[in-house]
This record gives structure tokens, sequence and C-alpha cells, in this order.
């Protein structure tokens, strides 16, 4: 009797983000451990095959992979209604065909450009704690909340008061992630580290 391994069905359920344009497929399968946002088709040519996949349909405008999710960001002239099911199976047919999702290397590569637009100079005494403090508070209660919406927040720099962090996937763009980031995460901030004035975003 031969020993035939089945491999459980690639699932895939939708969920609304805060930002209509967006729309969340979650996946009971791990797609990428880490973060991946594609703006444009340019950085999926280099980077992600799955994500130059979905750029080849007229309806993606960016796409945005962490974990067991991606995130597809559709052009205005397009309706979920229509184009929903597409995205679902295309994307679920690419899971199932076992195809690289994320080249080897983007980490890598990502860090390394990161630390070239870094911000221009290192932080010094008192500052270093600063923001510490600071990517700490966005990693342990800002990204968990933005994930489930199927977005990213990204710390950039400290400078004179002020947090410039970088917003990603269905965050960027996304009508209300303003109200988010005013009233949620400055509030939250400005209590908790007394040295932050402001935090404003830039679009990543």
């Amino acid at each position: 009797m031969e020993n035939t391994v089945t491999k459980s069905p690639v699932l895939i359920y939708t969920e609304q983000t805060p930002n209509p344009e967006s729309l969340k497929f979650v996946s009971n399968r791990m797609i990428y451990k880490g973060t991946a946002d594609f703006r444009e088709e340019e950085l999926a040519k280099e980077w992600s095959p799955l994500a130059l996949a979905l750029f080849q349909q007229p309806y993606v405008k960016g796409v945005y992979i962490c974990n067991n999710f991606v995130t597809v960001t559709k052009e205005l002239n397009y309706s979920w209604e229509d184009i929903k099911l597409k995205a679902k199976q295309f994307i679920i047919d690419y899971i199932d065909s076992g195809d690289t999702v994320i080249n080897e290397g983007f980490e890598a590569a990502m860090a390394e450009q990161e630390a070239a637009n870094g911000v221009g100079y290192e932080y010094s005494g008192e500052e270093v704690e600063l923001v510490r403090r600071i990517k700490d508070l966005l990693n342990t209660y800002v990204k968990p909340a933005v994930e489930m919406d199927g977005g990213n927040i990204e710390f950039k720099q400290f400078k004179d008061g002020i947090v410039t962090v970088v917003l990603q996937g269905s965050c960027s763009g996304c009508p209300s992630s303003t109200v988010t980031l005013k009233a949620g995460i400055e509030g939250m901030m400005k209590r908790m580290i007394p040295e932050v004035t402001e935090v404003v975003s830039e679009m990543g």
C-alpha cells in the first residue's frame, strides 16, 4: 500500500480593511515570514514573483505580503464585487503551486536600503533611550492592531519631538489612517513619552 501524502487545501477568506480600496486575503498557510510592501511593479519584478503575477492583473494597484495574508489594493475604476473572487482564486492557485513568493535576499536588501535612506544622523545621549521606547511602543501596541487591518507601520525617525512613521499596506492612502494616527497613536505616544510632541506619517 502506497503512502500518499495529501496536502491540506489552501483556504483563503477575505477581511475588510479600513481602506475601501484594499482587501485582506488571509490564508491557512504561512505565505512569507516578514513584511513586504510593493507599491509599484518595478520592485515586484526584482523581488516578488507573487506580487509581480498580481500586478499583471489589470485591477491591482499595490500588493502587501505579511505572514499569512496578502493585502491587495485595487485600482479605483474596479469594484470589489467584480474582482474579489478572481483575486481570491488567483492567490489560492499561486500558493498551491508552491512557487516562490519572495526572492532570497529581499530582507537584507530592504534593510540596506533603509540604512542608506536612514535618518541622516545617529541618535546620541538620551535620544537613544527615547527612540528605543518609541520603537517598543510601536511594536507592542500599534503594529499588531495595524496588521489586523492588513497594513504595517514602521518607525522612521525622531527629531525635535516629532516621530515620523511610514505606513504600508492597506494603511497607505487610507482615509481613516490619519485619524488613527492622530487620535490613537499620537495620543498614546504623548501620554507615555512626554518628549513626543507630534506623530507624522510618510507613505512607504
